[in-house]
């Protein structure tokens, strides 16, 4: 087994559509560039197929100093058995210290593939990158125990250390354009192999009220909530704001409200303007999920819920009476 500071440099995956770059791989460029300035180490970008020159452009401004770029068969569309294997043979061939990979639904799926084939360790969703200069590790930090401690995960002995980091963990704050390395590399995949087979394609039916990621304005419900009867008053204070209505994770649980409505570690992560928490406790499993938020105000009928630890102002009182409050102020 070869001594971990043998391996050397941290890739990070550049998921795209051949349209667009995933915004979460150009978030998981610019901290990883931060760990590489930490570590001594260079930051490689891995590109699967062709990108639009100005999409190649937003990588590069990351900070990248090399770029590997990928052609083969077997990567039409995303495929699990192709990109798990393409990560091995590169990861064999080129041995960096770490892949960081977008937690998307594609990234969670192939990532642990290819960790596992290495082997080595892989943590997924991680909320915080800590690089640990006495043991050349990197921390994976992420809610655990039902948000209810935060858990702090290293691959102290194999390489590379391979981790999923959730959207919109990160800012997109490039470093700048650096000097880049290009590397091509021509891996196939055999297509009889791809043990899933496309169809073909049907477009979701978009809900915009479903979208809260890039919201200014969101109203939050947590478990305080009396049921689904009491939620239109709070639509009706999300109307009113600009904004959109959200929830805690136990609401979903109880069939209340949709997952795409999560604000959380198991959900969404958001950065509104202005965030109104309803009948939330403050479990750390959510409150990472709005930790960019400009202001956060909190109600809660509990004087000693968590959530006041993590708002710019609170309300000690009931939920439903202080939303109604709210509507006749608004309504004038």
């Amino acid at each position: 087994m070869k001594n971990k500071t043998e391996f050397k440099d941290m890739w990070v995956f550049i998921q795209h559509n051949g349209e667009t770059v995933e915004p979460v791989s150009l978030e998981l460029m610019c901290e990883t560039r931060k760990l590489c300035d930490a570590a001594g180490e260079k930051l490689a970008a891995v590109i699967v197929g062709e990108l639009p020159e100005r999409e190649l452009e937003k990588v590069l401004d990351c900070g990248a100093d090399k770029l590997i770029r990928v052609s083969g068969t077997g990567y039409d569309y995303p495929s699990v058995d192709a990109y798990a294997n393409l990560f091995t043979v590169l990861c064999r061939k080129y041995e960096p210290s770490a892949v960081m990979v977008g937690g998307t639904i594609f990234g969670r799926d192939f990532a642990p593939r290819f960790a596992c084939r290495l082997p080595t360790g892989c943590t997924s969703d991680a909320t915080e990158l800590v690089y640990d200069p006495k043991t050349g590790d990197i921390e994976f930090i992420e809610p655990a125990v039902g948000g209810r401690m935060m858990a702090v995960i290293t691959v102290p002995v194999m390489r590379p250390q391979v981790g999923t980091i959730r959207p919109g963990t990160f800012k997109y704050a490039p470093a700048g354009k650096r000097e880049c390395e290009v590397t091509e590399e021509m891996v196939d995949f055999p297509v009889e192999d791809i043990r899933t087979k496309i169809l073909g394609f049907k477009a979701d039916e978009v809900d915009e009220s479903l979208n809260i990621a890039d919201a200014d304005v969101i109203v939050c419900v947590g478990n305080g909530l009396r049921g689904a009867d009491a939620l239109p008053k709070y639509r009706e204070l999300a109307r009113l704001l600009g904004g959109k209505l959200a929830c805690t994770r136990p609401v979903f649980d109880r069939g209340v409200l949709p997952f795409k409505l999560v604000i959380g570690q198991s959900g969404v992560v958001v950065k509104p303007k202005l965030l109104i928490s309803f009948g939330v406790s403050g479990a750390v499993n959510h409150v990472t999920g709005f930790s960019d938020a400009g202001m956060v105000i909190a109600v809660n009928k509990d004087p000693d819920a968590a959530i006041f630890n993590y708002c710019d102002y609170g309300f000690v009182g009931d939920m439903d009476d202080v939303c109604e409050m709210l509507i006749g102020k608004l309504r004038g």
